[in-house]
């Protein structure tokens, strides 16, 4: 087998790194455009976070097991009218989650309905509307930014132009804010000192932000805690989150474009550093032990950019190397995958429930519909996720790294059993992924999960762009604006294919 620098280079016109919903989307959105797209996609499936996999008659959602963005004018909604795709199907969430906070018997329901939902929290949360009225109104200001699909943060002119394009008088004025936290509007409501309160929004603004109140930027945060309501919405699809891979996978086939699976790109080498002159060379090893080359003018990369220093080696600029350097780890998590009989789960659940719970963390819960795939007639899944630093969990040999797994489960367990009131020893099926299982999947450093947490020097104007500082390499994924979830690297995909197909002379819009 020769060495990958002597094999002859494929060529095609733009190479996505990673077959996640990020780059699904981005491969569609160009093979729509016209031009000739190579997807690359390690692992066996696409999907990446919000892939599946099965055990037995069970179907696990790896990570994500809710989408947003399919309502009218959303992110998906507008993606898959602009592929000449159906979306999967899928029912919006109401109540979007049910929270329980710790020594306490009465949850507090997202219900979809705004109406009810501010019924709700003045019932749980008394004296805090002012609060909520605030969060309303910064919502209000960024949905009309963001359906202006702007370029954040701007990085040449033509960025800027686009920015400033989608601004009106409610962003300006919601502009004010931009260094501010959830805490700072807090204090500004009156209602710093209502602890209740502060550990509701801690439990809310951690799954998506990767922060507490007092670190999530205030303009990410308003957004984050009014997702579950209409005219936005959390949706369950039909099936399993696979659907929405499908979907985006119909799209990018029938655009013309490829998938190669079990390919993972080792190497990104720049022009002018290979004989290839004035194209990128991604290089990596097929179905594990073939060496593959291909050239391109372009390189989407959606993994992690704390994979772009091994991806890149000295190609990496040292100003962009040390600033990779100064961000915080991302959450790594641990997901308990069980099955149980659906006559033990109490009547008329939801589907998404949260719990405030010690050790190891606080769950965020996701139990099956009857008929939606997951399990077999008269049981369903449960999943359990918790956040937890990613590192530790590659510290220890195996003994060790053995016992701490155990004894996560066995926490997560436990509160699972209080939260659905279940007899101990309930599950059917019962197994817990840590980082390290994360790795293996997605090949995300340590087991990464999220991407950068939203505070307001990592948030909008002050975040990761988009366009890299090398000519031709462009980023997307969690780590870029807007940040975390499905809806959230669609749009950041989104905002590369414009940038890019700027650079070659043409235009990308979405309708809606």
């Amino acid at each position: 087998m020769p060495p990958a620098d002597r094999l002859a280079a494929e060529v095609c016109d733009v190479v996505v790194v990673g077959g996640g919903i990020g780059g699904l989307t981005a491969a569609a959105l160009l093979a729509k455009a016209g031009l000739q797209v190579e997807l690359l996609e390690a692992h066996h499936q696409s999907g990446g976070c919000a892939g599946t996999f099965r055990r037995g008659p069970y179907t696990f959602d790896v990570g994500a097991t809710q989408v947003a963005g399919l309502e009218s004018g959303g992110i998906h909604a507008r993606l898959f009218a602009h592929l000449g795709v159906d979306p999967p199907a899928a029912s919006p969430l109401d109540p979007g989650c049910s929270v329980l906070l710790a020594g306490e018997t009465t949850p507090i329901q997202l219900w979809r309905d705004p109406q009810r939902w501010a019924l709700e929290r003045q019932r749980h949360f008394p004296g805090s509307e002012r609060f909520w009225q605030f969060c309303g109104s910064l919502h209000a200001a960024n949905w009309a930014f963001n359906r202006r699909d702007p370029i954040l943060p701007p990085r040449n002119a033509w960025d800027l132009a686009t920015m400033l394009g989608a601004l009106g008088p409610a962003p300006l004025a919601s502009g004010l804010l931009v260094g501010a936290t959830v805490l700072d509007l807090l204090r500004l409501a009156g209602c710093a000192g209502d602890q209740r309160l502060r550990r509701f929004l801690d439990l809310q603004l951690r799954l998506y932000s990767q922060q507490p109140a007092d670190h999530t930027a205030a303009l990410y945060g308003a957004t984050v805690l009014a997702m579950a309501q209409e005219p936005l919405g959390l949706w369950h699809l039909h099936g399993s989150m696979q659907t929405l891979s499908a979907a985006l996978e119909q799209g990018l086939a029938r655009a013309g474009g490829r998938l190669r699976l079990r390919h993972r790109v080792e190497r990104l080498v720049p022009p002018g550093q290979h004989p290839t002159q004035g194209t990128w060379r991604v290089e990596g090893q097929c179905h594990g032990t073939t060496p593959f080359q291909i050239a391109a003018r372009d390189v989407i990369c959606t993994a992690p950019v704390q994979a772009l220093p091994a991806l890149l080696g000295e190609s990496l600029p040292l100003g962009y190397r040390r600033r990779l350097a100064g961000f915080d780890d991302p959450s790594g998590a641990l997901v308990f995958y069980g099955a149980i009989d659906r006559d033990r789960l109490p009547a008329e659940h939801p589907l998404h429930l949260q719990l405030e719970w010690g050790d190891p963390g606080p769950l965020f819960v996701s139990i099956s519909a009857e008929e939606d795939g997951h399990a077999p007639a008269g049981q369903a899944t449960v999943i359990a996720s918790v956040f937890t630093p990613a590192r530790p969990w590659f510290e220890h040999g195996e003994d060790t790294y053995q016992e701490r797994k155990r004894a996560a489960q066995a926490g997560i367990e436990a509160g699972l059993v209080q939260l659905l009131d279940l007899a101990p020893k309930s599950f059917r099926h019962s197994e817990l992924s840590t980082p390290r299982g994360f790795l293996r999947w997605t090949g995300r450093p340590f087991g990464f999960v999220g991407g950068l947490g939203q505070t307001p020097g990592r948030f909008g104007p002050f975040g990761l762009a988009s366009r890299s500082p090398l000519t031709g390499l462009w980023l997307c994924g969690d780590s870029i604006f807007p940040g975390e979830g499905t809806a959230g690297v669609s749009q950041s995909a989104h905002m590369a294919c414009r940038q890019l197909l700027a650079r070659r002379g043409f235009s990308l819009s979405l309708a809606g």
